[in-house]
């Protein structure tokens, strides 16, 4: 089943999207929207167009295991989402995935602009792989 990842941020919100087999999650795109209302309709437009199985958003848990405001809103955005597309959500922990991002693209030598236009997709690469992971160690343990 093809399962699309977002990484909803302020102003920049990443997806990426797996293959029908769930092997290789790759970056799509980055919405460049500040705007909370037009980002959601801009991924729900990438939704319809892709037409994924599964949606999963990313969960920005605090550290400290308290909700933050960006956990609160990224909740409000996955359960707007599924009411817009009529898609299953799943919540995913999103914790260091934008650290481990800018690691990789440091290893990648990729700087500046690129790199700004980048992290968020490649953070949701990381969000996708993490799920995936979890669903074949599910379904492998089931």
């Amino acid at each position: 089943m093809i399962i699309m990842a977002v990484d909803y941020g302020y102003s920049r919100t990443g997806i990426a999207v797996c293959d029908r087999m769930e092997m290789l999650a790759s970056p799509r795109t980055v919405i460049h929207e500040k705007n909370f209302a037009r980002c959601l309709e801009k991924v729900a437009e990438e939704v319809r167009t892709v037409d994924p199985g599964i949606v999963v958003v990313g969960l920005p848990k605090r550290t400290d295991g308290k909700e933050g405001e960006t956990e609160i809103r990224a909740k409000e955005f996955a359960e707007r989402l599924g009411e817009m597309t009529g898609k299953e959500i799943a919540m995913w922990d999103e914790r260091f995935t934008t650290v481990s991002a800018h690691q990789i693209l440091d290893t990648a030598d990729v700087h500046g602009k690129k790199r700004r236009n980048t992290v968020d997709a490649v953070a949701a690469v990381l969000i996708l792989e993490g799920y995936m992971t979890y669903r074949k160690n599910r379904v492998d343990n089931a």
